[in-house]
């Protein structure tokens, strides 16, 4: 390959060879990937776009409110005491995208990434509406400044400004709850002024990356792109151009009727270039698996239109790993994967086994801080605790008490027992403990405290009580 042909290793299609930005305008896509990619596309909207609104157990589907650190996932419900299940929940993620692009390269960012989804499939579709397709849109860059182009631009604008602003109040409705976002429409702007200026603040990056910014952000911005280097090796399946066949001995020459290219050693690829004309990155696939590439499949609806047309085998550009193409072989689950899903099911049977042990009340139990302990009469020995009650349900926990279930003693509430806990709320008080002297073996002693609703056992907690090391 010529030194010519080599310059894109050292270059970005987005950046010119004065380092200015380098507008890409792509064709129009259309095919059975296309096609495919539009419906997944719209149900991974509905999604986004209903998740807030839906409620499992009087939960909210999800919610990711990081201010108050409650997040409800699936409808499970996590408060910061269940941030280790987060944890593992995020790290399960990692793990099922590695595993992924281990076995199909990029394949994520082309179909369910939301940057693809809402620049592929939502601003893109509105620009070939109002601005036309590739060449229409470059005629209209390079036009000068007049009434047609400025009203062009300006109803672009603002539709994605508006679309910008109503995808940060479903951002909003992710961060702070649905139910409180709808209560903020209801009482006005006015009401809530700090709320509308984050509102605004994210409007405003929403449109500055699907305005400006656009496939910058796969190709500098999201690490996932730097992340498929290290993951992919010749054996993941990727959107590949099959070189072997395209270029043959003799590379690759325009389309002629009445040529045998076969018998002239010439490739299947004609050198139309539509496959870099349609692409969102501006790259050429012909050079291989690149970092910009995001596995869209534009590129492969394209050239098998093209095929079809010249009536050459579709296929040029295709899912397919490099060993494919080279050495025919198919598709494998390698030791390397093996190993990722082995993680990936021992992780998930660890979380769902943690989702099932964990309660759903949860109570902790601590000395106020500063006291030791006090004589009272017939010998008793009392410490002062406060107590924490979580309620992570969407159901009031009524009637609550607490006994001692480890040695014989008396627990007295400050203010009273048998008060309820709301739900998805935090009850918190003080109790006196008092136990024997003759029941204690030691001057710490562990005691296990139970806590009951209706007189049910829902939850133990453990304590260390004080007392005078005479006592041992």
């Amino acid at each position: 390959m010529s030194e010519q042909n080599e310059r894109f290793r050292d270059s970005i299609a987005t950046i010119s060879e004065e380092g200015n930005r380098a507008w890409i305008f792509p064709k129009k896509p259309s095919g059975r990937y296309y096609t495919s990619r539009k419906w997944v596309s719209y149900l991974l909207l509905a999604f986004l776009f209903a998740s807030p609104f839906i409620k499992v157990n009087g939960n909210q589907f999800l919610m990711l409110n990081v201010l108050e650190r409650r997040f409800n996932i699936f409808g499970f419900p996590f408060w910061p005491q269940d941030f280790h299940l987060f944890v593992i929940s995020m790290i399960i993620g990692v793990i099922f995208v590695a595993l992924f692009t281990v076995a199909f390269g990029r394949i994520f960012c082309g179909w369910m990434c939301p940057q693809t989804i809402f620049m592929e499939m939502v601003f893109r579709r509105i620009e070939f509406w109002i601005d036309g397709d590739r060449g229409a849109q470059m005629r209209l860059a390079r036009m000068p400044w007049n009434g047609y182009k400025i009203g062009k631009r300006l109803l672009k604008w603002t539709v994605f400004f508006l679309i910008s602003f109503l995808i940060a109040n479903i951002f909003l409705a992710y961060l702070i709850s649905s139910d409180k976002l709808l209560q903020y429409i209801t009482d006005g702007p006015a009401q809530h002024l700090g709320t509308l200026a984050a509102l605004l603040i994210f409007t405003g990056v929403f449109y500055f990356v699907f305005t400006w910014f656009r496939e910058q952000v796969c190709i500098i911005a999201c690490p996932y792109g730097r992340m498929q280097g290290v993951l992919l090796d010749n054996k993941s399946v990727v959107v590949a151009y099959d070189h072997k066949r395209g270029e043959r001995e003799s590379g690759r020459k325009k389309f002629r009727k009445s040529e045998d290219r076969s018998a002239l050693g010439y490739g299947d690829c004609i050198d139309c270039k539509q496959c870099v004309h349609v692409c969102p990155t501006g790259i050429d696939i012909r050079n291989g698996t690149q970092l910009e590439c995001i596995n869209c499949t534009a590129c492969i609806d394209e050239c098998d239109t093209i095929m079809e047309k010249v009536g050459l085998p579709t296929g040029l550009i295709r899912y397919a790993s490099e060993d494919e193409i080279v050495k025919k072989e198919k598709f494998r689950f390698t030791s390397r994967m093996k190993g990722y899903a082995a993680v990936l099911v021992v992780l998930t049977g660890v979380l769902i086994g943690m989702l099932f042990l964990r309660n759903d009340l949860e109570a902790t139990i601590l000395r106020l801080p500063g006291q030791l302990y006090q004589r009272m009469d017939d010998n008793m020995i009392r410490n002062i605790y406060t107590y924490k009650l979580i309620n992570k349900t969407s159901q009031d926990v009524p009637d609550v008490s607490f006994r001692l279930l480890s040695h014989p003693g008396t627990i007295t509430f400050v203010k009273g027992e048998g008060f309820d806990v709301p739900a998805e709320a935090l009850s918190e008080g003080t109790v006196f403990v008092d136990i024997k002297s003759a029941a204690l073996n030691g001057d710490k002693d562990k005691l296990k405290i139970g806590v009951y609703s209706h007189g049910e056992l829902i939850e133990t907690a453990t304590i260390r009580f004080l007392a005078p090391r005479s006592y041992k």
